[in-house]
C-alpha cells in the first residue's frame, strides 16, 4: 500500500483469503519479520511525509495515527470504500479515492489532517468519467491521478492527468485537470520519482481469448475462434450464442460456430449477462454503466433497439435468468447491492419476492423449473431454493461465484476462487462437490477479473488473459 521515506519498509495490510480488512503491518523490505502496527487494521493506508502520522481506511471510514500505529481515532467518515490514501508534501492534506456504493463510480475526496474541511476534490466531473489513484509531485506543485477509469480498485486504468497545485506571478492555478497521456494504452497507479523528473505508471492493454476445456484432451482449446468474449449464453437448443465483447462492453449474438454474427447493443450501455428467452426470440441483459442504476433490458434475437423489461419496477434489476417455461424470470441487485431475488410474472406484471432470499443475488433457474440457485454477497457458498418446499438449503459452504447449471438438471457448476482456483461442480441430489478442472497456472480476465460459463456439453468456458501490464517510466512535461 505505501513504502516508508527512506523505502526500509512496505506497509501493508495482511488480509488472507476473502477478508476484506487485515492487521496493517510494518514489512521490511530486505527481508526480516513484519512488525504489527499497533491495533491498527484496515484495507489501505499511507504514512506521512515524516512518517510520524499514519492515515488509513477500515470499511467506510477513515482513521489517523501515529506513525507506529498507536493512538488512533477516527478522522472522517465516508459514503464508500477508500484507498489510494496520499499524503501532500507539506503533511497538511490527505487525497484519497471513494467508489460509491451504489453508483459504483470512483471519485477524489480532500479532508485536511485534523478532520476538517472534508470534500469531493472534483465537484461533478466524476459524473461523466471515474478518477482514482492520485499522488502529489515532490514539490507538491502538480497532482497527478488517473482519469476515465476502466475496472475496479484491484485493476484501475485510464488516461493520467494533472491537476495545478500552487500559482505564481505568471501562472494562475487552474482547477480543470490536463491530460498527460492518451491512445489506446491504458495507465494505472502513477508514482513520481523522487526527483519529480519521472512518473512511474503501469501500463497495459486489455484483451482476452475466449477458451473451453476439453475433458478428453484435458487442455484448453481457443473457442469461437479465440475471441475476446465474456459472459457467452446459449439458447436452448445450442444452436446460437450471445456474448459480450471484452473489454468494449457490447452485445453479440452469432451461431454456435461463429457465423452470421449481429451486434445487439451500442454504447452507452455496457452489456452484462446476456439470456436467452425460451423461445430463442429475445435476448435479455442487463446494463452496467457506472454512476446509473441497474437495468435490465431486453432485445429481439434477429436486432433492433433495446428495451427495458421493467421500467416500472424500482428495485435493483441485475443478474437476470427466465423460467423455463418462459412465463416468468427471476432477477437481484448486482452483489453490491442484492436486496433479496424477486420473480416477475410477464403475463400480470406483478412482482413477488422469493422468501428468505435476502442478501442473495445472481439467481440461476433449474432446467425443470422446479430450483433456483443462488449466491450470498460474501460468495461464500451456493444456495438451492426448492420451490416444492419453500425452502432454501446450503449446497457448498466454499467460496464460489458464477453458478451454472448442467444440461441435465444434475450439477450446478460454479467457480472456486482464488484459494485452490477451479471449476467445481455440486451434485444437486447428493451434495457432493467434485473438482472439474484445476485453474492454477491459468491466468483469467474478464470485468471482475474473472468468469465461467459453460457450453452445451458442459465444457468449461474462461477467458484467457491475453492482455500485457508492464510497468513503465514516463518523461514528464508539465503544462
Amino acid at each position: 500500500m505505501n513504502v516508508s521515506l527512506n523505502g526500509s519498509d512496505l506497509l501493508v495490510a495482511d488480509m488472507p483469503g476473502e477478508s476484506a480488512e487485515g492487521p496493517l503491518l510494518a514489512l521490511p523490505v530486505l527481508g526480516g519479520s513484519p512488525r504489527r502496527l499497533a491495533d491498527t487494521a484496515g484495507h489501505d493506508g499511507a504514512w506521512s511525509p515524516d512518517e510520524k502520522k499514519l492515515v488509513f481506511a477500515q470499511g467506510r471510514d477513515l482513521y489517523l495515527a501515529g506513525g507506529d500505529g498507536t493512538e488512533s481515532h477516527r478522522l472522517a467518515s465516508l459514503a464508500g470504500r477508500a484507498f489510494g490514501t496520499a499524503w501532500s508534501p507539506d503533511g497538511r492534506l490527505i487525497r484519497f479515492t471513494v467508489i460509491h456504493p451504489k453508483t459504483r463510480v470512483s471519485s477524489l475526496w480532500q479532508v485536511s489532517a485534523d478532520g476538517t474541511n472534508l470534500h469531493p476534490l472534483l465537484p461533478g466531473r466524476h459524473q461523466a468519467t471515474g478518477e482514482c489513484c492520485g499522488r502529489w509531485m515532490p514539490d507538491g506543485q502538480y497532482f497527478v491521478f488517473v482519469s476515465g477509469v476502466v475496472g475496479d480498485s484491484t485493476n484501475p486504468g485510464g488516461q493520467i492527468c494533472a491537476l495545478r497545485e500552487k500559482g505564481s506571478f505568471l501562472r494562475k492555478v487552474s482547477h480543470e485537470p490536463v491530460q498527460l497521456t492518451s491512445g489506446a494504452i491504458s495507465y494505472g497507479y502513477p508514482l513520481p520519482s523522487k526527483d519529480g523528473k519521472k512518473l512511474f505508471a503501469v501500463a497495459g492493454l486489455v484483451r482476452g481469448e475466449l477458451e473451453r476445456y476439453d475433458v478428453r484432451s484435458k487442455t484448453f482449446q481457443p473457442f469461437l475462434s479465440g475471441i475476446s468474449a465474456r459472459d457467452v449464453a446459449f439458447s436452448k437448443d445450442g444452436q446460437w450464442v450471445a456474448y459480450v465483447s471484452f473489454p468494449e462492453g457490447t452485445l453479440w449474438r452469432s451461431k454456435a460456430d461463429g457465423s452470421d454474427r449481429l451486434q445487439l447493443s451500442f454504447p452507452p450501455l455496457y452489456a452484462m449477462a446476456p439470456r436467452w428467452s425460451p423461445d430463442r426470440k429475445q435476448i435479455v441483459f442487463y446494463d452496467y454503466q457506472s454512476g446509473k442504476p441497474t437495468r435490465i433490458y431486453i432485445v429481439g434475437a434477429d436486432g433492433g433497439s433495446p428495451q427495458e423489461l421493467m421500467p416500472d419496477v424500482p428495485q435493483a434489476q441485475a443478474g437476470f435468468d427466465w423460467a423455463p417455461d418462459g412465463n416468468s424470470v427471476a432477477f437481484a441487485g448486482p452483489s453490491a447491492d442484492a436486496d433479496a431475488i424477486h420473480i416477475l410474472d410477464l403475463k400480470t406484471r406483478q412482482v413477488s419476492t422469493l422468501p428468505g432470499s435476502d442478501r442473495l443475488y445472481g439467481p440461476r433457474w433449474s432446467p425443470d423449473g422446479r430450483y433456483i440457485a443462488a449466491l450470498p454477497v460474501d460468495s461464500l457458498g451456493l444456495r438451492l431454493f426448492d420451490f416444492k418446499t419453500q425452502n432454501w438449503a446450503a449446497l457448498t459452504n466454499t467460496v464460489a461465484t458464477y453458478g451454472s447449471w448442467s444440461q441435465d438438471g444434475q450439477y450446478v457448476y460454479f467457480l472456486q476462487w482464488p484459494q485452490d482456483a477451479g471449476v467445481v461442480r455440486v451434485g444437486i441430489r447428493d451434495r457432493k462437490v467434485e473438482p472439474v478442472v484445476s485453474l492454477k497456472g491459468f491466468q483469467m480476465t474478464g470485468y471482475w477479473g474473472l468468469w465461467l460459463g459453460l457450453a452445451p456439453d458442459d465444457s468449461p468456458l474462461l477467458l484467457k488473459d491475453m492482455g500485457s501490464h508492464e510497468i513503465v517510466a514516463l518523461d514528464v512535461d508539465f503544462p
